[in-house]
């Protein structure tokens, strides 16, 4: 009787647990707070999984061809009027042949299988930036690349690899722009950066002030401050620099003392001003401390660390960006910006904070930076624009990392809006291997374990991709240039 008695209860204890785990599996939120929880599947180990329907057509509508007429890459504007009015010239023709030949030749493609996609008729997108490094004895300043992105390139992550390798390719030094202040200082290791006495105002969280392109500006905090910047040998190129330049926007009557590194201390009032404005010095610099008193009122952008000759690469980075924010930069700062510092390229970087689980459409992302790009164009008229794709993110199901079904449908977004807009882009999800490649490089340490954002060692393998392929570019530029001609 004992015996029936244990076994019943047995039974009654293995039912209930069975009922448990069921209903654990059916009505078990996907989340909570934010904090996405993995389902009790009793039969995990033995179910096998089929391809997701989604993640299948999303797939397949990437790798279909290319629907858009070619003259519905145009916008309107005064490019796109040039472009249109030479669509059909023998020379543009010619261009468009020779790069098909090359394409298929596999001439424009790296180790990876990454080319740049110039959607321009004759593949003329990059023509400014690779003009500027053709002619860089009559340019008279260093090609200026910015790269505007979000946390994905913060504390220089990518982009300093990619300065790196073009600065060794086509001369220059230095790290280029670093603002007065950071939140990723403490890491970021091609500078050394320490500051006190700054009020931070940013673009995303700030409206009340009027931005250029590093979409930050800083203001003095009881009436001083400081910015010191030592450039390491880390990497190749950082230092010496030739040139430092202060980049102010509003002062009245501020004392400034600069003790140039290896090099002499100035001690002045800087020239008043309501527009943005440099104070450069010549010498040779590792470094900089920078002091400012009698400082109310006073508003800066940042500090430059350039040579005067080859090639300079700075870092526009702001953690939570999702590049929609830029059409509320104001036309008037740019063109003061540009006077100070004129660019050559322009690449964005965005996506991470746009992609999101289970939503599939991004049209109304799509439609927003279509008006950023045409509004970057008009306030950045001598700059080419590169569009990077959205790198490969991880979600996790039933205990295993694999890519967000998001991503895919973004990827697909940015590169028709490249088309669209008649813009260069550059798959940087393909350039990572494509499909589960975050996986891939967070065990290998590559990146870190959110399975979002890149470690050192993950931008360095994306950089050197891309750099790849821009010299690939640049190759048919040169050779199509002379053929044409």
């Amino acid at each position: 009787m004992g015996e029936e008695n244990y076994s019943g209860r047995l039974f009654a204890l293995l039912l209930l647990t069975w009922l448990f785990c069921m209903a654990m599996y059916y009505h078990l939120p996907d989340e909570v707070s934010g904090v996405r929880l993995k389902k009790v599947d009793l039969l995990s180990e033995i179910r096998i999984k089929g391809e997701t329907p989604e993640l299948d057509s999303l797939r397949k509508a990437f790798l279909a061809p290319d629907t858009l007429a070619a003259d519905s890459f145009l916008m309107p504007g005064s490019d796109s009027l040039l472009l249109a009015s030479c669509a059909d010239s023998l020379a543009v023709k010619l261009r468009d042949s020779l790069y098909r030949v090359m394409e298929r030749s596999g001439a424009l493609r790296d180790s990876t299988g990454v080319a740049i996609e110039d959607f321009t008729p004759g593949h003329t997108g990059l023509s400014r930036f690779f003009d500027a490094l053709n002619r860089q004895s009559v340019l008279g300043r260093p090609v200026r690349i910015g790269v505007l992105g979000d946390s994905f390139i913060e504390g220089d992550i990518l982009v300093a690899d990619l300065r790196a390798a073009l600065q060794q390719q086509f001369g220059g030094r230095g790290v280029g722009f670093v603002p007065m202040a950071s939140q990723t200082a403490q890491f970021r290791p091609t500078v050394e950066h320490r500051f006190s006495g700054w009020n931070t105002y940013m673009l995303i969280s700030n409206r009340k002030y009027r931005y250029a392109l590093p979409c930050q500006l800083f203001g003095v905090s009881g009436g001083k401050a400081a910015a010191s910047y030592k450039l390491p040998a880390r990497y190749p190129c950082l230092q010496p620099v030739s040139r430092i330049s202060l980049i102010y926007e509003e002062n009245e009557q501020t004392q400034m003392q600069l003790v140039c590194h290896a090099g002499d201390t100035i001690c002045e009032q800087l020239p008043p001003t309501t527009t943005i404005t440099g104070y450069m010095v010549s010498g040779a610099f590792t470094g900089a401390d920078f002091s400012f008193t009698n400082a109310k009122g006073f508003r800066a952008l940042g500090v430059v660390f350039e040579d005067s000759a080859g090639v300079v690469v700075d870092n526009f980075s702001l953690r939570g960006n999702s590049g929609t924010p830029l059409k509320e930069l104001d036309a008037a700062r740019c063109e003061e910006w540009s006077r100070v510092r004129p660019y050559d390229l322009i690449v964005l970087q965005y996506g991470l904070n746009v992609a999101t689980d289970g939503v599939v459409q991004y049209d109304w992302y799509s439609l927003q930076m279509t008006g950023v790009i045409a509004y970057l164009k008009t306030c950045f008229p001598r700059a080419d624009i590169l569009l990077l794709g959205i790198s490969d993110r991880s979600r996790q199901e039933d205990g295993a990392f694999a890519t967000m079904p998001a991503v895919l449908a973004l990827l697909h977004t940015q590169r028709r809006l490249a088309q669209q807009t008649g813009v260069v882009f550059w798959n940087t999800f393909q350039a990572m291997g494509g499909e589960n490649s975050m996986v891939r490089y967070v065990k290998k340490g590559w990146a870190a374990k959110d399975y979002t954002h890149l470690g050192f060692r993950g931008g360095k393998e994306i950089a050197s991709s891309l750099v790849k392929s821009i010299l690939k570019e640049k190759k048919f530029y040169d050779e199509a240039d002379k053929a044409t001609w």
